[in-house]
């Protein structure tokens, strides 16, 4: 199940982040049974958490909050449902982002629940190959859902 709670105080259409997020669960055949929380949070929340979580000061764009530490599955074997754990986004702080890469605030959300998702999943980007194969399929899996989204709206 996938849980959207919008405490932020700015407009965001959920149903696009719910979409994407069974879409990228599908991709990475993690049962669609698995619970994931995401959370849209004001900046004096996600400064909160940022502080709490990282000893890292402001607000922040995304934290993933993992919990029964499940990882991609195959065709053969998808992973079991289980509780994946909470995706926590500031949209204010994405809509400065936004500006900057010079996309909507939509786009840098599609980005970062992606990225909280591949995070929860056990993906880092600590190292330089780590880095490589998580942000390779954080584009594979955003470039697979603007298409899906180019279909749906035709």
């Amino acid at each position: 199940m996938i849980d959207i709670n919008n405490e932020s105080g700015v407009e965001v259409d959920e149903s696009v982040l719910l979409r994407l997020t069974q879409r990228n669960l599908a991709e990475l055949h993690v049962s669609g049974d698995a619970d994931v929380a995401i959370v849209l949070v004001d900046e004096g929340a996600m400064e909160a958490l940022h502080v709490q979580w990282m000893d890292e000061p402001g607000p922040t764009d995304v934290l993933s909050f993992p919990m029964d530490e499940l990882r991609p599955g195959s065709e053969e074997e998808p992973t079991p449902a289980g509780l994946l754990g909470d995706i926590v986004l500031c949209p204010q702080v994405a809509e400065s982002q936004a500006e900057t890469a010079g996309h909507s605030t939509m786009d840098e959300l599609i980005l970062l629940t992606t990225h909280g998702l591949l995070h929860l999943l056990g993906f880092d980007h600590a190292e330089p190959d780590e880095e490589r194969e998580m942000f390779g399929l954080q584009k594979e899996l955003i470039a697979g859902f603007a298409a899906d989204e180019r279909r749906r709206t035709r």
